[in-house]
């Protein structure tokens, strides 16, 4: 019998080696990913590219307007702007481009379509590593997170656990990007820049993790940057 994984899907790197990760594992993949009042769609963009490399069975985009609520710099309708920081003041404290508790909504659907479909696990690109400080990528947010789907299921109280896979969680920059080398990911295909410019503009938090990153793994990123770092 097929095993079926629900596999959240952004666009980034992080979720794109996340997705191989589980195709490698033999899942039968059906993506997530979410239109949520980001400023820019470049990333679903990729996160169709992504779906489609992987071989996934079925890709939802779902629409959640997180940017109602406000809080971020990543919304649409922010007049925030988002700061740019030092690699060595990364991951200090929370930045502005932390959306409240969107991993936690985004968790909850998943978990939905996850029971919905009979899937057996959930995967998310989630790191604790090379990141930017958001509270919803730690190890015990995980673990809560797990012991809050054993709760709050039908799967669960029957004793089927819908396994929360976290297979980045540990991993800094450069090995997720080594991985995902031997996995042939197209990391072309991916976008991390907080901005969706035709080029990444290569000061922002996510394309400093992003650089560091394919530099200390001894390759070269594919994408373009406004001043090409390579």
């Amino acid at each position: 019998m097929t095993k079926r994984a629900v596999c959240l899907i952004s666009g980034g790197l992080d979720s794109a080696v996340t997705a191989f990760m589980a195709k490698k594992q033999g899942y039968e993949l059906y993506a997530l990913s979410f239109r949520y009042g980001q400023r820019h769609t470049k990333e679903l963009s990729c996160a169709k590219k992504i779906a489609k490399a992987v071989g996934v069975k079925n890709h939802i985009i779902f629409n959640v307007d997180l940017q109602k609520f406000g809080g971020s710099s990543l919304f649409s309708t922010s007049s925030h702007n988002i700061k740019n920081h030092t690699l060595k003041d990364i991951g200090k404290r929370i930045p502005s481009t932390y959306v409240p508790a969107r991993n936690t909504v985004f968790l909850s659907l998943a978990l939905a379509y996850a029971e919905a479909i009979n899937a057996a696990a959930i995967f998310i690109g989630v790191n604790a590593m090379d990141y930017s400080g958001y509270p919803d990528c730690r190890p015990n947010y995980i673990r809560a997170y797990q012991h809050l789907a054993n709760l709050a299921t039908k799967h669960g109280v029957k004793g089927k656990t819908i396994r929360i896979n976290t297979p980045l969680l540990s991993l800094t920059k450069a090995e997720i990007i080594k991985t995902g080398e031997k996995l042939n990911v197209p990391f072309r295909k991916t976008w991390s820049c907080y901005r969706g410019d035709a080029k990444a503009c290569g000061r922002c938090d996510s394309c400093l993790l992003r650089l560091k990153g394919f530099q200390e793994a001894k390759v070269k990123d594919p994408i373009l940057y406004i001043t090409n770092p390579n």
